[in-house]
């Protein structure tokens, strides 16, 4: 099924990080669908080139710890060398576990979730803008959650680094708008995929408590960043889009 909802992305290079599984993978798919070219960064190669082997086009497959800022700078001037340029972002890659109260977390581990959701949304940010200031253009999208402006129990490192996130977003718009970079954040609420089922394990606070039903598919989100590289969603740039408003979700055509 084309997921693409129109949007042509044919001659634009798209670098996607956390594109091994999940959301990853189903945007993957989807700006392949829409003709743009695709890099695909995740920590497993192995993975990473079962999801190429079914897109329609180009990729390159990239091993990238987001939390590693060289292996960023090279998933971003690997994907250049490929692909001769880079015009969409999709800062994807983030974890959860281990889900812990304050009490019971583990430092180190705490601070590898900051490490990855936000530490590597910034190495993202900073490897790809000077390439998008020289091209006078590019979007930056970054795949945020309800939890960035809420607590949820035992989950105080993915808030904060949530949090952080989304006010990187914010920080892109005003300062890279005039230079012609797009910066938007995506909350996709909860989606049907293995973070959710380790939510679940957890037993821990209401959403481990949903029923699978409940959440989304994965091609949701991923139909939403496709279309948040076209005109329709310019004014939604240094700001969030929520699935969970049924007005988006008609807009981009999930309903």
């Amino acid at each position: 099924m084309d997921q693409s909802g129109g949007i042509d992305l044919m001659g634009k290079v798209v670098l996607i990080t956390g594109a091994s599984r999940g959301i990853g993978a189903a945007a993957a798919r989807a700006f392949s669908e829409a003709g743009a070219a695709v890099g695909l960064a995740a920590r497993s190669a192995a993975d990473l080139e079962a999801v190429a082997r079914d897109l329609p086009g180009p990729s390159v497959s990239l091993r990238c710890d987001v939390s590693d800022r060289a292996d960023v700078d090279r998933a971003v001037a690997q994907t250049v060398e490929a692909f001769g340029r880079i015009d969409v972002l999709v800062n994807n890659a983030g974890a959860m576990e281990p889900i812990a109260h304050i009490e019971d977390a583990d430092p180190e581990s705490w601070g590898k979730i900051i490490d990855i959701n936000l530490k590597g949304v910034f190495y993202g940010m900073r490897a790809v803008w000077d390439h998008m200031v020289a091209q006078g253009a590019g979007t930056i999208l970054t795949v945020s959650s309800g939890a960035a402006h809420g607590p949820v129990e035992a989950w105080s490192h993915y808030c904060a680094s949530k949090a952080g996130a989304a006010m990187m977003t914010r920080c892109a718009h005003l300062e890279g708008a005039e230079q012609g970079i797009r910066a938007m954040g995506l909350s996709p609420g909860t989606v049907a995929t293995q973070m959710q089922m380790d939510i679940k394990a957890s037993g821990i606070n209401p959403v481990s408590q949903l029923d699978w039903a409940d959440h989304i598919p994965p091609d949701w989100p991923a139909r939403a960043l496709v279309w948040m590289c076209g005109d329709q969603a310019d004014g939604f740039c240094g700001e969030e889009i929520s699935l969970r408003d049924e007005n988006i979700r008609r807009r981009i055509g999930l309903l």
